[in-house]
């Protein structure tokens, strides 16, 4: 029998993981949208935008006053939400259906990740407990990316709509998170961070005014621009550079979640023996090395004829890799930074996280598609190198900023 705190760290997990798959279908949907539609990259790069503009304005206009909803209501919401986006994608199906479709996950996912966030705070004791559960659960939301690659292929037939039926099973799995959070016991009393809603919204208002933050979500907005510039447009790369077939170029791009997942997972055990700012800089060094030596011998390799997973040279699983080293650094820095605050804090400080994460994301997707049209898809990725290089300089930024924190006497 779970205890009341087990059973809701595993509501935490199970919510997002099915997020997961939704959100980070993007990259999926895009190439289907360019075949099926007749859209081209910069048009369906504004799929990016449908997802990460609604995840911005709700975390806005939301986080900071969340507390007195309720966390459990909130995910609760958000799943009835996105239930009824999977049903209506699969019955009215069109470009402007897809849009509808990320606008609404947008939305939920605001009230899902604050909620998410924040209860993390609630049911942890202190910064290596919340600095390994933060990292965990970012690692599982990796491996319900990697179950999204491998579920739309699954059902999808090239030129038809059968890859639709990925959105019955998703409504399913929604009803089913839905049933499981409905029994969670929620009991722990949010708190609350103002005196009344105004209030609520000064305080995260009164964030953005910190040195500290500013600095931090400068990083978090670096790291997703780098991150979602890759997820996004990977399976487009591996088909249109690498000459695989479209449905292993879906599902070889499973190898950057896969190695997201475990990045993180581990990055939960080290960073409980180890400084969080070494393993970050470690990690950003050889980010920086993959992009600029093992992509292009990547791009130097000639591919036969790809028929199956044996045909593709190892040095063409070599580039996702990428994706262990980029891994620990989302966590981390979020957990730093919450850490650094009163928990009363922490539902809208994870406004302003998820805020500059959507409109980071949506630059890097954006970018990343201008890029691949007008200098081509095989220079397109070694631009990263810069906001990685900025990223690196800020971690030491944090860190120093992080070690006399505004409210540690708070």
């Amino acid at each position: 029998m779970l205890t009341p705190q087990a059973r809701i760290k595993a509501s935490l997990y199970i919510n997002y993981f099915v997020f997961a798959i939704l959100l980070n279908s993007v990259g999926i949907v895009i190439l289907k949208v360019q075949k099926l539609y007749g859209v081209d990259e910069v048009q369906a790069s504004v799929l990016e935008l449908f997802k990460d503009l609604p995840i911005a304005i709700v975390s806005f206009q939301v986080a900071s006053f969340l507390p007195r909803l309720g966390y459990k209501k909130a995910m609760l919401i958000a799943l009835g939400l996105v239930t009824a986006s999977c049903l209506g994608m699969y019955f009215f199906d069109s470009f402007n259906t897809t849009k509808l479709l990320f606008m609404t996950v947008g939305v939920a996912f605001a009230l899902i990740k604050v909620s998410v966030y924040a209860s993390i705070g609630l049911i942890t004791k202190n910064d290596s407990e919340h600095n390994s559960l933060m990292s965990s659960i970012e690692g599982f939301f990796m491996f319900g990316i990697t179950f999204a690659y491998f579920l739309f292929p699954f059902f999808n037939v090239e030129g038809t709509i059968a890859w639709l039926n990925a959105y019955l099973f998703i409504a399913g799995l929604c009803i089913l998170s839905f049933a499981f959070l409905w029994y969670a016991d929620f009991d722990k009393e949010e708190e609350i961070p103002g005196t009344d809603l105004a209030d609520d919204f000064a305080q995260m208002l009164k964030l953005m005014l910190q040195l500290m933050v500013i600095v931090f979500v400068l990083s978090a907005f670096l790291f997703v621009m780098i991150e979602q510039g890759i997820m996004t447009w990977l399976p487009t790369f591996n088909e249109r550079v690498l000459k695989i077939p479209e449905n292993m170029a879906i599902m070889m791009s499973s190898v950057l979640f896969i190695s997201l997942g475990l990045g993180r997972m581990l990055a939960g055990v080290l960073v409980k023996r180890i400084h969080w700012l070494w393993i970050l800089v470690t990690c950003i060094l050889l980010s920086i090395a993959m992009v600029s030596f093992v992509l292009p011998n990547a791009l130097n390799t000639e591919f036969a004829e790809v028929n199956s997973w044996r045909d593709i040279p190892l040095i063409g699983y070599a580039f996702p890799i990428v994706g262990f080293f980029l891994a620990p650094i989302y966590p981390l820095i979020n957990s730093v930074m919450l850490t650094a605050l009163p928990k009363k804090l922490h539902s809208p400080m994870t406004g302003l996280i998820i805020i500059f994460s959507a409109l980071g994301g949506t630059l890097g997707s954006r970018l990343i598609g201008y890029l691949f049209k007008n200098i081509g898809a095989e220079s397109a990725f070694g631009y990263l190198v810069i906001p990685m290089l900025v990223l690196l300089g800020a971690l030491f930024i944090l860190n120093h900023l992080s070690k006399k924190s505004p409210w540690s006497t708070t």
